[in-house]
């Protein structure tokens, strides 16, 4: 079980802040394409992986970045200086 957080606009189109997934992941993007099956909301969030970012347990990553030993992922768009 992995929890999953989502962050700004990534939140709003899935429609939930967090959620826990069983999943036999290898990758995050293996995670990502489990949660795409689901439902159409996921697909849309998850559309172009260029306007996201991945954190595992709260160190930025990448998406082939294994899963192994991982709680959480959080996926949020890139942020901005100013």
């Amino acid at each position: 079980m992995i929890d999953v957080l989502y962050f700004a606009w990534v939140r709003e189109r899935i429609g939930l802040p967090r959620e826990q997934v069983e999943t036999s992941a290898a990758t995050v993007n293996d995670l990502i394409a489990e949660l795409i099956l689901r439902e159409e909301r996921y697909a849309l969030a998850f559309s172009d992986l260029s306007s996201l970012r991945v954190a595992l347990d709260q160190e930025l990553s990448d998406f082939d970045a294994p899963l192994a030993g991982v709680r959480e992922i959080a996926f949020f768009p890139p942020m901005t200086g100013g």
